[in-house]
């Protein structure tokens, strides 16, 4: 190829992309807008993963690290976000750019992708001529050519507002000092005074939810005047934990069942049903928020929201797209993966066929390609990295290829039940035995590559 494969992000899936171009002799140009490989994983490096080192690596990637003496950590140990970036994200980001195929480039952020000379309206070229790619570097803003583009800068900076309608609930801006979108860190000093012996709200259900509540439960066991108001919008909490010991993961489940005991415990208040509105300041400087039929909590003194995770897609405004209108994921792959079908785990392994777009040579991967969908996992990232690097590589054959199978979550049901009760009856078929590939994917807690 005359040029080189462009992949945006140095994270997880990006890296992995990268690696599997390298194993092929592609030339790849890996553009990272963070410090250093994992940017965005840092910033959540207190989380411990739920799944063990044995799933979080890619194979092509430990092929190349292994080649060069790798120090590999123990397959059964959980690593944290700072574990996972210092011992084999950044080391990966370290050989992939020794080698003569692979260029890493760090504070380098993607501003636009456009197909070279011509804009979305223009069809003559769209599949001869090159992408071009808008960067903005520390010695300015520059173009960069590539054959082929794999967008994997995830969706980490785009988190979710508290609003119950996806806008920022009023006041939401005007006090976003009291409110953190990020898991906070209680081992640390300053989060520990923070929110020690305060009114915390949390709202959310995820994975991340359940990690805040966990560690809030335990900060009041020390410090008993803090005490939580957990915000769900349905009427239930429902399948909010998961499918527990049926869950295929087993730090998954127990993490879900760690979460049920402390969203039972005397310092955690659900609050169902509750679709934030507005955020007012009481006269005392304390907050109230209101939802959408008038129901109030008081008294507040921190939020911290965790509600998902959004695509930024302004820098591909000149990019031909195929999105689904809910999900903002590849048309394809979203009957798969909509929590308005389904909560389980039973995604069908997927690559470049679901993933292509209308623009030719350019895909998403990783928590990009989810769009708004939650439940990403590693393992379905480094899949779709091979798949799309064999498509690009002109190895059809490969890339229609299936190379994986998913672990369910050991949960079931239709989740999409404005409000209604959605545990009952399940929406996809049994879960196909567990079958460990070896060295692909892994999973993360709670945040996105």
């Amino acid at each position: 190829m005359e040029h080189p494969v462009v992949i945006i992000g140095a994270g997880p899936i990006g890296l992995a992309a990268a690696a599997h171009a390298q194993s092929r002799g592609l030339k790849a140009l890996v553009l990272e807008a963070g410090p250093g490989a994992g940017a965005a994983v840092s910033e959540w490096g207190h989380v411990r993963l739920f799944s063990p080192w044995s799933e979080l690596t890619d194979q092509a990637a430990t092929a190349l690290l292994d080649a060069i003496g790798w120090d590999a950590p123990a397959a059964s140990d959980y690593p944290t976000g700072a574990d996972w970036v210092r011992d084999y994200l950044q080391p990966l980001a370290n050989a992939l750019d020794a080698t003569d195929e692979v260029d890493v480039r760090y504070q380098h952020r993607v501003i636009g992708v456009a197909r070279a000379g011509r804009d979305r309206l223009v069809d003559a070229g769209r599949d001869t001529e090159p992408l071009v790619l808008q960067v903005a570097a520390p010695s300015g803003v520059t173009r960069v050519i590539g054959s082929a583009v794999i967008d994997a800068s995830g969706t980490w900076g785009g988190p979710s507002p508290l609003g119950g309608d996806g806008l920022a609930a009023l006041g939401e801006t005007e006090n976003v000092d009291r409110i953190s979108y990020r898991i906070p860190n209680l081992r640390s000093e300053s989060d520990r005074a923070r929110y020690a012996g305060r009114h915390v709200v949390v709202a959310g259900t995820g994975a991340s939810a359940q990690n805040v509540l966990v560690e809030l439960a335990r900060l009041a066991e020390t410090d008993p005047g803090t005490r939580v108001s957990w915000l769900v919008r349905r009427p239930t909490v429902g399948n909010a934990f998961g499918g527990g010991d049926n869950d295929q993961l087993e730090a998954r489940g127990e993490l879900g069942k760690s979460a049920e005991r402390a969203a039972s415990s005397g310092a955690v208040t659900p609050v169902n049903g509750f679709r934030a509105a507005t955020i007012d300041q009481q006269p005392d400087g304390r907050l109230t928020i209101t939802d959408f039929d008038g129901k109030t909590v008081t008294d507040v003194d921190e939020i911290i929201a965790v509600t998902g995770f959004r695509p930024e897609l302004d820098h591909l405004s000149e990019i031909r797209l195929d999105l689904d209108p809910v999900l903002q994921a590849p048309r394809d792959l979203a009957p798969m993966i909509d929590p308005n079908v389904h909560s389980c785990g039973s995604v069908e392994p997927h690559g470049a066929k679901v993933l292509a777009q209308p623009e030719p040579g350019f895909y998403l991967v990783g928590m990009k390609s989810y769009g708004r969908a939650p439940s990403f996992l590693t393992l379905t990232g480094c899949e779709q990295a091979r798949s799309v690097v064999a498509a690009i590589a002109g190895d059809r054959e490969a890339a229609d290829r299936v190379e994986l199978v998913l672990p369910d979550t050991g949960v079931c049901g239709g989740s999409g039940a404005f409000d209604e009760n959605s545990d009952g009856g399940g929406c996809c078929a049994p879960a196909p035995e567990l079958i460990t590939i070896g060295g692909l994917g892994g999973s993360l807690t709670s945040a996105r590559d």
